[in-house]
């Protein structure tokens, strides 16, 4: 769990001094990891210190389906300040800002310590967040009212956000996702005109 984690980090005083000399190594591998996984980063002019990572909703979550580019920085002194992370295309939660998809600060301040790296805030804490919203600590309000006044109604706007907003098209790269399928049809496409130009072709030969 988050705590006993951020419990075992005491003792290892001497490797956080070591890892202290050079943050920017930590953030270089951090970056690293998340690039050789499954999560698609695009970097800004290859500056490690902010970038974008493509987020798929939880399964068996509200928020499964949905897909989300996900804005990420890092602070000079990561790992040892938490990254800031926001959501670029809407969704409705009530620990996210609705109009500049903040996330709570506090939310992941909670939890981080160095012991976590780039891959822990998509495997473990977004995921967390989108399964367990915290209403008490809310960045909308609303969301976070209306959740605890009346659930199915929150759940219906929690999946029509998702369907209004977070279709693979709106993250501004459809091909990425689906890209196998546009080049089939668009290959097919080619492929007829090309057959009908040639039977045009052929006719006009004597």
């Amino acid at each position: 769990s988050f705590s006993s984690l951020s419990l075992s980090i005491k003792p290892e005083e001497e490797e956080e001094e070591s890892d202290m000399a050079s943050p920017s190594k930590r953030r270089e591998m951090d970056m690293m990891k998340l690039m050789m996984s499954d999560y698609k980063v695009d970097t800004v002019n290859d500056d490690l210190h902010m970038f974008y990572v493509t987020f798929h909703g939880p399964t068996d979550s509200l928020y499964e389906g949905g897909v989300w580019k996900i804005k990420v920085e890092l602070p000079d002194a990561y790992p040892y300040k938490s990254p800031s992370v926001g959501f670029v295309n809407k969704i409705y939660h009530p620990n996210v800002d609705e109009s500049s998809g903040a996330v709570c600060l506090d939310v992941i301040n909670q939890t981080w310590s160095p012991m976590f790296d780039l891959i822990n805030v998509f495997e473990s804490f977004l995921p967390q967040l989108l399964l367990y919203p915290n209403p008490s600590d809310p960045f909308n309000g609303e969301a976070a009212s209306l959740l605890m006044r009346d659930r199915p109604a929150y759940e219906l706007k929690v999946k029509e956000y998702c369907k209004r907003y977070a279709k693979p098209e709106d993250i501004g790269a459809p091909e990425e996702i689906s890209s196998d399928d546009d080049d089939d049809d668009s290959m097919s496409e080619r492929g007829s005109d090309s057959d009908d130009n040639d039977e045009v072709a052929g006719k006009a030969d004597p």
